[in-house]
């Protein structure tokens, strides 16, 4: 990791504390070179002003609203367990009564339970959590250096248990490795036992661009070595099918799509993305400084 000192932490209601991820998944969009990254993605950047700079925003802003964070890199990389940064961050959106959510695929979130319980109850809090497989064994290889599924899914339980709303990102859906009509079905029965809100679904594909491309097709080699029937690799299979498109979706897309959709609406889960983006940046209309009558 290295320090820097960043100028700005917020655009406009989100921020990235730290820049870069260990977490080592696969597929992740953020290694893409449009994002300009000057260094390793594994050589972490700290903003480490980060708490200062959020402050200093909140204090100017007129309009209570919901702040993120985790769109780019995760909060609770391993880092932030001796760095308390994401912590220092949430302390302050919950002393200036600001809603706060968070993106993130670990369990270290369960440390800082206290801080958003105690915004949930005067604001709003949600947690977003990172689904993509419903097997244990197959969420090692395309996400090798975080909790598997089944911690994930206790730590949406313990926010259910909390009061606290979540939203499951069920998204990559790798073609011809997790888009399967098991393995959405895996999920679905765990945002319903889980009690989740949400699910955000781009799609059933993935994204790749200069930079994921080449350290995506190189885990597939390394990962998925196996040949198929047709005596070619899982990469080759990728390059045959999909050449270097950006927009790389499974090919039964619409019909598992479908079929996510008839799962959510029978287990009363709202799936979509502009509309659960939506309820997510709504701010409760509250006055989280009127004391609770019961």
């Amino acid at each position: 990791m290295h320090f820097v000192n960043a100028k700005t932490i917020l655009t406009p209601h989100s921020m990235n504390i730290y820049r870069g991820c260990s977490h080592g998944c696969i597929y992740c969009d953020s290694r893409s070179k449009c994002y300009q990254f000057t260094h390793d993605f594994e050589d972490i950047e700290v903003k480490q002003n980060a708490p200062e700079l959020l402050e200093a925003a909140l204090k100017k802003k007129r309009k209570r609203c919901m702040i993120g964070t985790g769109s780019m890199c995760d909060p609770y990389i391993p880092l932030e367990k001796e760095l308390q940064l994401t912590r220092r961050c949430l302390e302050i959106i919950d002393h200036y009564n600001f809603g706060a959510t968070l993106i993130t695929k670990s369990d270290l979130v369960l440390r800082d339970f206290d801080i958003l319980t105690h915004i949930n109850q005067k604001t709003k809090a949600v947690v977003q959590m990172t689904l993509t497989t419903a097997d244990d064994t197959l969420c090692k290889k395309i996400e090798p250096n975080v909790c598997p599924t089944s911690r994930r899914f206790e730590v949406l339980q313990a926010c259910h248990e909390a009061g606290i709303p979540t939203v499951v990102w069920f998204s990559p859906l790798l073609p011809f490795i997790n888009d399967t009509k098991e393995n959405i079905e895996g999920i679905v029965d765990l945002c319903a036992r889980a009690g989740v809100h949400a699910i955000i679904c781009f799609g059933i594909g993935l994204t790749l661009r200069e930079g994921n491309r080449e350290y995506f097709y190189a885990a597939l080699d390394r990962n998925f070595p196996s040949l198929s029937a047709d005596q070619i690799s899982l990469k080759q299979r990728y390059i045959k099918t999909f050449g270097y498109n950006y927009m790389v979706n499974s090919p039964n897309s619409h019909a598992l799509m479908s079929y996510l959709s008839q799962l959510c609406k029978r287990n009363n889960i709202m799936l979509g993305t502009d509309s659960v983006f939506k309820w997510i940046e709504e701010f409760p209309d509250k006055d989280p400084l009127q004391p609770e009558l019961f």
